[in-house]
């Protein structure tokens, strides 16, 4: 049986990539280092909350820097971070009935491709002949 020790390092993982544009940010890290701007440019966010972001994932192990001149570069941590980006994809799957979800090197899923994947969940979910609610409902 796993002790609660244990469970503190998986519930901190889990949090930091909890939340979009981390999970997004991890993903863009997976095969390759960037640059804080490429990475503001590529899930479409502000430098600034990129930024803050980073540190999170940082604080939480999962992503380290380094520093050229006045840029720093972003990676992966630790190359397991691929294995677990992995299962989640397969879990992600599995849960959503979706077979062919993108893989860590794919490039990052935006924002609306998330909100769109979701909704599309939630309307398969549905039970026959029920309706979505509407402003109007």
């Amino acid at each position: 049986m796993v002790g609660q020790e244990q469970f503190e390092p998986m519930m901190d993982v889990l949090r930091a990539l909890a939340e979009p544009t981390r999970l997004r940010l991890v993903w863009a890290l997976s095969t390759r280092e960037h640059s804080v701007s490429e990475l503001a440019e590529l899930v479409g966010a502000h430098v600034a909350a990129v930024s803050q972001h980073l540190a999170k994932l940082r604080d939480a192990g999962l992503v380290a820097s380094r520093r050229d001149g006045t840029r720093i570069f972003y990676r992966a941590a630790t190359p397991h971070l691929v294995d677990l980006l992995n299962q989640l994809v397969v879990v992600g799957g599995h849960v959503s009935g979706e077979l062919d979800l993108p893989r860590p090197g794919a490039p990052a899923p935006t924002a609306a491709a998330t909100a769109a994947t979701r909704n599309a969940a939630a309307s398969r979910s549905r039970p026959a002949g029920s309706r979505a609610r509407t402003a109007e409902t």
